[in-house]
C-alpha cells in the first residue's frame, strides 16, 4: 500500500519513470502478455493504484477485463455491466472521461465490485475503430484526487492508442484465422481438385479432392512439378496459359473452355473442366488451378447426343414410307422366305438378303428386327449406294469436330446410333473396297474409331445386309472382299421377285388399294377381274415397289371409283414385262446370264424406261417411277452403267 500522507498536492509524475514505463508497456510483446505489461506500466507511469483494459460486448453491454492491475496484484475474471459507471459515459460518448475527485458521489449506482472501496478518481477512454465501433475501454482509478494535468492526459493517450492498436491487430488476426479456417474447410470440402502452384508450376498446396483424384498425399504432392500430376501435355498447355494470364491486365483468372485431358501418373486419364487464376506472393507469381473431372458428364452428353440422334433418325424414318408392317402374300416362294425370317430372327446372326430391286428387302429386315430380342432398340438404315464415297466412313463411324473440312461439330455415326439394336446395310455391294476392311473389323471385334478420333468405341450391333448383286461372284473376282462376304452371309436369305409369287400380286394390290385410298382421300373399289388380269399379265420388273406406285397412280387418276390399272401400267396396250433388245434374243426357256449380261440387261431396261419417260428421271411418269425405284437409286444406276442420253 502506498504512503498517502502527502495528499493530492504531492502527486508527481517522474518523467524518467514515465518514459521507461511507456517503453516497457508498449514493447514488442503481443496478445495477453502485452495487455498485462501495458496496464501495469500505465499504473506505474500515472502513479495510480489500479489500471485495467477491457473488451466491449455490445450485445450484453458489458466490459470484460483483458488485464487488471490493482494495488500490486492481478485481478482475474473481472467483468461488469457498463450501466451506472463512469465507463458508460466513455463508451456512449466514445471519448475520454476524467473524474478527478468524489467519484462515488457522482456515480452512486456504480456497481463495479472493486477489491476495496475508498476510490475517489477515474480516467477512462473508449477504444474505437475507424468504423466508430467500440472495441474496448482503458481506465485508471486512484484513491487520491487526479487533477487534469496535461502530461497525465498525454501519457494516458499514448497507452490508449497502443492498446487500441493491439486490440485491432488481435481482432484482425482472429478474423484472419477464422477466414483461413473457413477457407480451408471450404477448400477441403470442395469436390473439385484445387492446386496452388508457384511461378515454376510446382505444387505448393493441394486439397483433399486433389489427393483423391491424383492418388497422392498433400505432403507428397508439395514441390512436385505439375506435369507429374496432370501429365506432360496438360502441363505444357497450362504453362502457355499461365504466360498468357501474366500478360493480361485486370483479368486475374481464365476459364479453359474446351477443358483439359488430364493424365495422372498410374491412373486413368479423364477430361476436366479447368479454371486458372493468378496472384502474387511477395512480388512472385503464383497460380490456383481448379479441376473438375467431367468424365461422367461427357459420357452423359455423348449418350444424350446419341439418343437425340436416334430420336431424329427415328422421326425421319416415321415420316418416310416403309410399306406395310407385315409382308403380304401366301405363295410358296414367299412362305419359304418367311420361314427363314422365323428361323433367324431370334438369333444374333448376321443376315444377307438377296433380292431384286423392289422385292421388299427393307420390309424383311424390319420383320427380322421386330421378331428379335433387339426389338426395343433402334433399327438404323444405311443405303451404301446413296452416300458419296468420301463421306461413307463418317456416315458409318461418325467424326470428331475438325476431322475434315466442314466438320464443325462432333457427329455420331450409324453404328453408334444402332448400338444395342440392328443396322440395315442396304445395297452392300456398292460399299467401296477401302471401307470393307473397317466394316469387317466392326463385325468381328465390335469396335471402331470415329473419323479424326483416337479413342476406340465399343458397340453391340446386329447387321442385316441386302444386295441385288451376285456378291459371291464379286468376291471371287476380287470386286468384293471374300472374308467380308462370308462374314455377312452367315444366314443368306433369298427374296423372291414378284413374278415368282403368283397370286400374291392380287393380295398386295388389294392391300395397297385399301391403304392408299385412305391416305389420298379417294373412294376407290378393290381391283376387279379386269384389273386382276392386267396385274397378273404384267412382269413387274420393279417388283413390289413398282406395284405400289402403279396402284397409287391408278387411285389418283381414277374418275369413276374403279382402279383400271390398265391405264397406268407402263405397257398399257399389251401388259407385259419391259422388253429390251437383249430380252428379244433370249431363248424361250430363259438362259442363265453372266454378270456382264445381267448388267447389260439392266442397262437396256433403264434406257428403255428413260426413252418411254422422255428421259425424265423423277416425278410422276418418270423413268424411276416406271421401274418402281427411287430417283436417287435410278441416277446411281445410270452413273454406274455409264448411261447418257446419246448412249444405248
Amino acid at each position: 500500500m502506498r504512503d498517502l500522507s502527502h495528499g493530492a498536492a504531492e502527486r508527481r509524475i517522474d518523467e524518467e519513470v514515465a518514459l521507461r514505463a511507456v517503453v516497457e508497456g508498449t514493447a514488442s510483446e503481443t496478445g495477453q502478455a502485452f495487455y498485462r505489461a501495458l496496464v501495469r506500466n500505465l499504473a506505474q507511469a500515472l502513479d495510480t493504484c489500479g489500471a485495467w483494459l477491457t473488451e466491449y460486448d455490445p450485445a450484453s453491454d458489458r466490459l470484460r477485463a483483458l488485464a487488471f492491475w490493482f494495488e500490486g496484484h492481478w485481478v482475474d475474471g473481472f467483468e461488469y455491466d457498463v450501466a451506472g459507471t463512469p465507463c458508460e459515459d466513455a463508451v456512449r460518448a466514445q471519448r475520454v472521461v476524467h473524474v478527478p475527485d468524489r467519484i462515488l458521489e457522482l456515480y452512486p449506482r456504480d456497481r463495479i465490485a472493486f477489491p476495496r472501496t475508498g476510490l475517489v478518481s477515474y480516467l477512462g477512454v473508449a477504444l474505437v475503430d475507424e468504423a466508430h465501433r467500440v472495441l474496448g475501454h482503458l481506465a485508471v482509478v486512484d484513491d487520491r484526487p487526479m487533477p487534469p494535468e496535461k502530461r497525465l492526459l498525454a501519457l494516458f493517450q499514448i497507452f490508449a492508442n497502443r492498446a487500441l492498436a493491439e486490440i485491432r491487430r488481435e481482432r484482425a488476426q482472429q478474423e484472419l484465422r477464422e477466414r483461413q479456417e473457413e477457407l480451408a474447410a471450404l477448400i477441403g470440402a470442395a469436390r473439385d481438385a484445387i492446386l496452388e502452384l508457384d511461378g515454376g508450376l510446382r505444387v505448393t498446396l493441394v486439397n483433399a479432392a486433389a489427393e483423391r483424384v491424383f492418388g497422392c498425399a498433400a505432403a507428397d504432392a508439395r514441390g512436385q512439378p505439375l506435369a507429374r500430376l496432370v501429365g506432360a501435355a496438360a502441363a505444357e498447355r497450362l504453362g502457355a496459359l499461365a504466360g498468357e494470364l501474366g500478360r493480361r491486365s485486370g483479368e486475374p483468372s481464365m476459364w479453359i473452355p474446351d477443358g483439359l485431358a488430364v493424365e495422372p501418373a498410374g491412373r486413368e486419364a479423364f477430361p476436366a473442366e479447368a479454371t486458372l487464376s493468378g496472384f502474387e506472393v511477395r512480388g512472385e507469381p503464383h497460380y490456383t488451378l481448379i479441376l473438375r473431372n467431367v468424365r461422367e458428364r461427357v459420357e452423359a452428353e455423348r449418350r444424350i447426343r446419341a439418343l437425340t440422334a436416334q430420336a431424329d433418325y427415328l422421326r425421319e424414318e416415321l415420316a418416310a414410307e416403309h410399306g406395310f408392317d407385315e409382308v403380304v402374300g401366301r405363295s410358296p416362294a414367299l412362305r419359304a422366305a418367311l420361314d427363314g425370317v422365323a428361323q433367324v430372327a431370334g438369333t444374333s446372326a448376321t443376315v444377307l438378303l438377296h433380292g431384286e430391286t423392289g422385292t421388299g428387302k427393307e420390309v424383311f429386315a424390319r420383320a427380322i428386327h421386330a421378331r428379335s430380342p433387339r426389338r426395343d432398340r433402334p433399327l438404323v438404315k444405311v443405303n451404301c449406294a446413296a452416300i458419296p464415297a468420301t463421306l461413307i466412313e463418317s456416315e458409318f463411324f461418325g467424326h470428331e469436330r475438325g476431322a475434315f473440312t466442314g466438320a464443325t461439330q462432333r457427329r455420331e455415326g450409324r453404328f453408334a446410333l444402332a448400338d444395342g439394336g440392328t443396322l440395315f446395310l442396304d445395297e452392300i455391294g456398292e460399299l467401296p473396297l477401302e471401307l470393307q476392311g473397317k466394316l469387317l473389323r466392326v463385325l468381328q471385334e465390335g469396335e471402331f474409331e470415329p473419323v479424326g478420333g483416337a479413342r476406340t468405341r465399343k458397340v453391340d450391333v446386329r447387321v442385316i445386309a441386302a444386295t441385288n448383286r451376285d456378291l459371291e461372284r464379286a468376291a471371287r473376282e476380287g470386286r468384293f472382299r471374300e472374308d467380308l462376304y462370308y462374314r455377312l452371309s452367315v444366314f443368306p436369305l433369298r427374296l423372291p421377285p414378284l413374278r415368282e409369287r403368283g397370286d400374291d400380286v392380287l393380295f398386295l394390290a388389294a392391300a395397297f388399294t385399301a391403304k392408299l385410298s385412305r391416305e389420298l382421300g379417294r373412294a376407290v373399289a378393290p381391283p376387279d377381274a379386269a384389273d386382276a388380269a392386267a396385274l397378273l399379265a404384267y412382269g413387274w420388273p420393279g417388283n413390289v415397289r413398282e406395284l405400289r406406285n402403279v396402284i397409287e397412280r391408278a387411285i389418283i387418276t381414277s374418275r369413276d371409283g374403279r382402279l383400271r390399272v390398265d391405264r397406268v401400267l407402263p405397257a398399257a396396250a399389251a401388259p407385259a414385262p419391259v422388253q429390251s433388245p437383249r430380252a428379244e434374243r433370249e431363248p424361250a426357256g430363259g438362259a442363265l446370264l453372266t454378270d456382264r449380261e445381267l448388267r447389260q440387261l439392266e442397262r437396256d431396261s433403264l434406257v428403255t424406261a428413260l426413252e418411254r419417260a422422255g428421259w425424265r428421271v423423277a416425278g410422276e411418269g418418270g423413268a424411276a417411277a416406271l421401274l418402281g425405284i427411287s430417283p436417287s437409286t435410278f441416277k446411281s444406276r445410270m452413273k454406274s452403267l455409264d448411261i447418257r442420253r446419246s448412249a444405248r
